[in-house]
């Protein structure tokens, strides 16, 4: 079913409530599965043994093969540089005639765990505590994988969609190879009419959400250079300003007085329809007392909808071994949210632009350009989406929310030059205290068994 199709018929109050049953039994093995991967430790960065990686797609296989479909393969992608991709999961069955195909998406790599010191409970040992499983990877993107598996596992024989799993093991390192993957599986993947991404968040416990728009991303380098070698800060400190405060200088411009971005030519799209309360704000991402939040308008606006630019690396002298000496050079990384309708490389030039005219003292700035990530827009209205509203209503009991998701799924984008036609669906398996890619990173479990109900609805009524 293609955003052009007609909307399926609605199942019957009895299936509902019949799907509605096997998901509370199927949940108690759903959860054990889960904890399972908690404890593989696939951390897909290379600093870290990336055999934990290749025996989660082993372990994440074998779940696609007890759940009944027939084809499933742990691939690799061979990237632009030569090098192999993480390992991949890849799982079809075809569709009946003139039934549509479903592409389910998660990923099985997770982040690092970080300081083990901030965590409650060793990272990789599940935990549960008030109806919340912890540990990483629970909910972003392992709680996703049992959303699939859960949803097949409940329909069972009665599935009436074709099918395409595929389970990517490189999400967290950026996806290199994922445009590789798509040109060499292209067969495979491109006979899907709607994909469900399964790695974004409802808008709180107890209210589903449906994300309809991410922000893309670009990143950077900036490097300020003030003089050709490092000086005596006492003989020439004064008329000659070290880097470190230039390039603190030239980043302060990035920002206004009220904390909004000031890089003319950065795109802005409208602002949502909900909005986001400032304490839970202050709650959810651990803003201290007394600091003020940045910019102006709307939360979800300044979350969702418009560009944001966060210093992500500074590299200057550490403080440990620094002398009185003035530092020739300092270099920042930075981060760059777009916003939805917002084009990469434009946004790249804007920013190189505001760099290079903003010059602090006519200093030398060097830009290098990094990664390039488009955003998504969803239509709100298409069949698919309404299909989905519907079966989110279902499981919850109360409406979802549209949402929008600060972060970027660049893939996505990735998707839809694939398939330009298909539906996709983003679709939450996390919540506001889920802490992604955090320490005490959770899934509520109660809000996981929802999601696989949804899910199972929603592949219902395809068929239909």
């Amino acid at each position: 079913m293609t955003n052009d199709h007609a909307l399926p018929a609605l199942p019957t109050p009895e299936r509902v409530a019949e799907l509605r049953a096997r998901t509370a039994a199927a949940f108690p093995a759903l959860r054990a599965e889960l904890e399972t991967l908690v404890r593989i430790p696939s951390v897909s960065n290379a600093e870290f043994d990336q055999a934990h990686v290749a025996a989660s797609a082993a372990h994440v296989a074998e779940l696609l093969r007890g759940a009944g479909l027939p084809d499933v393969r742990v691939v690799h992608a061979a990237g632009a540089d030569g090098r192999r991709g993480r390992p991949a999961v890849l799982a079809t069955r075809p569709a009946a005639p003139g039934a549509p195909t479903v592409l389910l998406y998660a990923h099985h790599d997770v982040q690092p765990p970080g300081d083990d010191a901030e965590w409650q409970t060793a990272p990789f040992e599940p935990v549960e505590r008030d109806g919340r499983l912890y540990g990483r990877g629970a909910a972003d993107d392992k709680a996703g994988i049992v959303a699939h598996l859960g949803a097949l596992r409940v329909l069972g024989d009665e599935l009436g969609v074709g099918l395409v799993v595929f389970v990517e093991g490189e999400e967290e390192i950026g996806s290199p190879t994922f445009a590789d993957f798509l040109k060499a599986h292209h067969d495979e993947l491109a006979v899907a009419d709607v994909m469900v991404v399964a790695d974004s968040s409802n808008w709180a416990v107890g209210t589903p959400g449906l994300t309809t728009s991410l922000r893309g991303l670009v990143d950077l380098e900036v490097e300020v250079q003030a003089v050709d070698h490092a000086i005596h800060s006492g003989m020439y400190g004064g008329p000659v300003l070290d880097a470190p405060t230039l390039l603190a200088r030239l980043v302060a411009t990035l920002h206004d007085e009220n904390g909004d971005v000031a890089v003319a030519g950065l795109h802005r799209a409208a602002d949502p329809a909900v909005d986001y309360d400032e304490a839970a704000l202050r709650a959810d991402a651990g803003v201290l007392d007394g600091v003020r939040l940045a910019g102006t308008g709307p939360l979800t606006a300044r979350l969702w909808t418009r560009p944001a630019i966060s210093v992500i690396g500074f590299d200057a002298p550490r403080v440990a071994s620094a002398s009185n000496t003035i530092a020739p050079r300092a270099t920042a990384k930075l981060s760059v949210r777009i916003a939805p309708g917002s084009d990469p490389a434009e946004a790249m030039a804007a920013m190189r632009a505001h760099l290079e005219a903003h010059a602090p003292f006519g200093a030398r700035v060097t830009v290098r350009e990094g990664e390039q990530g488009k955003p998504f827009q969803a239509p709100a209205d298409s069949p698919a989406m309404q299909a989905a509203r519907w079966a989110f209503a279902q499981s919850w009991g109360t409406e979802p929310v549209d949402i929008g998701i600060g972060g970027s799924i660049p893939f996505i984008a990735d998707l839809l030059e694939l398939r330009p036609d298909a539906a996709i669906l983003v679709t939450g398996v996390e919540d506001p205290d889920s802490r992604a890619h955090g320490a005490n990173e959770s899934v509520h479990l109660g809000e996981l068994e929802k999601v696989v109900l949804a899910e199972a609805l929603l592949l219902d009524r395809l068929a239909h």
